[in-house]
């Protein structure tokens, strides 16, 4: 069974940071697009950003545009999520996913096959 594993979450200030990351089997990361979404409490899962294989390219929603960094590490099999200027409307649980399709249509794709299995990101006020 195929698992990703987030890390990284946890409770911090407005205007604050913190780095996510997750973990990918390696014949998954050199193959797959992968991306990160979130969910806030009472609200539906919504995509954050998605990176190219190479690292090279990447595609964001609008509300962490400026403010968010997806990265990935070849070597490692690893996906980061860089969070500066936090607002308490980023609090939500954060996601990586995984999936065939590439990572240009993951913000609109339906049912992606790998997910992790959550961190919580909370932003006080």
């Amino acid at each position: 069974q195929v698992q990703l594993v987030e890390s990284g979450g946890g409770l911090v200030q407005s205007g604050g940071s913190l780095r996510l990351s997750c973990a990918v089997p390696g014949g998954i990361f050199s193959s797959h697009g992968v991306a990160w979404f979130r969910q806030a409490p009472g609200k539906e899962r919504e995509f954050v950003a998605s990176i190219s294989l190479t690292g090279r390219n990447a595609i964001y929603t609008d509300s962490v545009k400026g403010r968010f960094t997806i990265s990935r590490d070849n070597a490692k099999n690893t996906m980061h999520l860089q969070m500066n200027s936090l607002q308490p409307e980023d609090t939500a649980d954060y996601y990586c996913a995984a999936d065939p399709r590439p990572y240009t249509v993951l913000s609109t794709s339906p049912n992606l096959k790998y997910w992790g299995q959550g961190t919580q990101v909370t932003v006080s006020s």
